[in-house]
């Protein structure tokens, strides 16, 4: 045990409850291993960041600033460390875990221009004397981490959190636990004073525990499942700030005219980029009936399985394993159901070891299937659809109770406009794909995706509430109709 498990008001200790282990799902090794923090740790935690707050939230914004600046330098450096951690813990390729990390880094100056346009100050005249605007922070604030990307989406939530004067107390996924004393290193290393971030480790435990705990809000990246669980968990509590992103059934519509191996392109990797475990990855293909669509799901087929697969520092590698064993098998699970729901597999996926998280990647044409159920597989599985007309892809499309991400490839301008103006999707995309998001735009979107609290440039609006005032230097008497002279 690493003795390096929890981090409270600045100091680190063992975790007090059970002991468990990040697997690497490319090798089978142990690359982390540690105890969950118990509920008097957890409460312990709360308890620093409130003590924190005090004094947090009432520094100048531009001493907050600067210690956040002095986080993403400190980032910097650790790039390469931080890159092969996440890569060893959850499997991802290296260049993509690479692009994780500069992500983390990228957010630091993102989240300061965020927070001046969405979260600023403003003054105006008044016949009275002026109006004010100005911003508050909550308190202190849950950080949910998840695994796919387990350094960029809590570092997401963590830095406006901290920008705008709240604390955290941050629990990381207990699949992917490693990159977080990494982060950890670097706010001490840029100064953030103690218990501003505290860190608890564990599993469903030590998440309940923090549920209980006197949290001011709750950011949380994860499964509609649990998600779902934490809004009716609060169900009656609105002065608790909920931020839920909860991934999506995504659909991609392939349209001609377009360039069939440019569509093959973007639907390959709408779909399978990091394993297909990113929130907006695709995983609903619509196409036309007809020799075109053909020649499209033929292209996608062609990179389907020639894709490369291998472990985290493999040279040429496009995708790792998934998370763990227990992920591949859900995925072959899914693809067998879908199969027996009337599915064509058209290629499979296929787990090369039992102990391993090692897949191939699918393609599964359910066209004539039925009562296929609108849930988010975080795996390399694509189901396509083929339809008659442009309306029917849309209808097909907007057929799902989720709405984070969508697309369109086509090169009509007409049918683009149609799309947008009718696709239900937070990120909409034409002719990229659809995991393609950037730190500059919010990210979320409606329906079982979340609760209408977007993250990346609009985490501002979530992590401080605003105070409008009116401000007259003396108080002078007032008159009104029907009011006492």
């Amino acid at each position: 045990m690493s003795g390096r498990d929890v981090y409270i008001s600045g100091r680190w200790q063992s975790g007090e409850s059970d002991a468990f282990s990040s697997i690497c799902p490319a090798t089978g090794e142990t690359v982390w291993q540690g105890r969950a923090a118990s509920p008097a740790q957890v409460s312990a935690a709360v308890d620093a960041a409130r003590t924190a707050f005090l004094s947090w939230s009432r520094l100048p914004q531009s001493e907050r600033t600067h210690i956040l600046e002095a986080y993403g330098e400190a980032l910097a450096k650790r790039k390469d460390k931080i890159a092969e951690t996440i890569s060893r813990d959850m499997g991802k390729a290296l260049w993509d875990a690479q692009g994780e990390a500069a992500a983390m880094v990228g957010k630091i100056g993102l989240s300061i221009k965020a927070q001046v346009e969405r979260a600023g100050s403003q003054s105006l005249d008044a016949a009275f004397g002026s109006m004010h605007l100005t911003h508050r922070p909550h308190g202190v604030m849950a950080v949910f981490g998840p695994f796919n990307f387990p350094g960029h989406l809590p570092n997401g939530h963590i830095v406006p959190a901290l920008l705008a004067g709240n604390t955290c107390v941050f629990k990381p996924s207990e699949l992917a636990p490693a990159v977080a004393e990494i982060m950890v290193e670097a706010f001490e290393q840029a100064g953030l004073p103690e218990g501003c971030l505290n860190l608890v480790h564990g599993a469903r435990e030590t998440g309940g525990a923090l549920l209980e705990g006197e949290i001011d809000g709750l950011l949380f990246t994860g499964s509609a499942k649990t998600g779902c669980h934490f809004h009716t968990y609060f169900g009656g509590r609105p002065e608790v700030m909920l931020a839920l992103e909860m991934g999506g059934n995504n659909p991609l519509i392939i349209w001609d005219p377009a360039d069939a191996e440019a569509a093959a392109d973007i639907a390959a990797q709408s779909a399978f980029l990091t394993t297909g475990q990113r929130c907006s990855c695709a995983r609903r293909v619509i196409l036309p009936e007809g020799p075109w669509g053909d020649s499209v799901v033929d292209a996608i087929l062609a990179r389907a399985q020639g894709l490369k697969v291998g472990a985290w520092n493999e040279e040429g590698i496009f995708m790792g394993p998934l998370v763990s064993a227990q992920a591949a098998k859900a995925a072959l699970d899914f693809q067998a159901m879908l199969e027996g729901k009337g599915g064509r597999i058209l290629t499979p996926t296929v787990q090369a070891d039992d102990a391993l998280g090692f897949v191939t990647a699918g393609v599964v044409d359910v066209t004539e299937a039925s009562d296929i159920p609108d849930e988010e597989l975080f795996g390399p599985v694509m189901q396509i659809y083929r339809v008659p007309d442009f309306l029917s892809a849309i209808a097909r499309a907007n057929d799902t109770r989720y709405g984070l991400s969508g697309g369109l490839v086509c090169d009509d301008d007409y049918a683009w406009i149609q799309a947008s103006e009718q696709m239900r999707a937070g990120i909409l995309n034409r002719n990229r794909p659809t995991a393609g998001a950037s730190g500059a735009m919010p990210f979320g979107g409606p329906g079982l995706s979340g609760n209408h609290r977007p993250s990346a440039w609009y985490a501002a609006d979530y992590c401080a509430w605003p105070q409008a005032s009116q401000v007259a230097d003396t108080a002078e008497r007032l008159t009104a109709q029907g009011f006492p002279k």
